[in-house]
């Protein structure tokens, strides 16, 4: 049996497609702002780039930086074949960029007392990925 194997008959894992240049260009320590104007597809640019600007205070800067990672990884999501549920592993490093700027939404919609968002974003976290929730938290 495959490790991954749904037995509960859901819908199977999607993977985004890797896109490793903006992830090297972050790991080398170019600015997440650089990255994500050259590369405006990756929800990982744009995860970092709310993840800054929350430590930096700038909430509400964060909520539309994470809100447009989010976005720009559904729009991977959908092209990938995800029909709007199922399981996004973590453990897929691809995946992670979109996971990242879906937690940095549901922690910014929190801090500006969007409630109702705050909980759609941390139960879509959930069910998308376990891990991802309780490694991001």
């Amino acid at each position: 049996m495959a490790i991954h194997e749904n037995l509960l008959g859901g819908p199977p894992p999607t993977h985004l497609p890797d896109d490793p240049e903006p992830r090297e260009l972050l790991a080398s320590g170019a600015a997440p702002s650089e990255v994500a104007a050259k590369y405006p597809a990756s929800s990982l640019a744009w995860a970092q780039l709310a993840d800054e600007a929350f430590e930096a205070g700038r909430v509400v800067e964060s909520y539309a930086y994470a809100r447009t990672g989010y976005h720009r990884g559904l729009d991977s999501l959908r092209r990938s074949g995800w029909k709007g549920h199922g399981p996004v592993p973590f453990e897929h490093e691809p995946n992670r960029g979109f996971l990242r700027a879906l937690h940095a939404l549901a922690r910014a919609a929190q801090s500006i007392g969007e409630q109702e968002e705050y909980e759609r974003c941390s139960t879509f976290l959930r069910e998308s990925s376990p891990t991802a929730a309780d490694t991001l938290s």
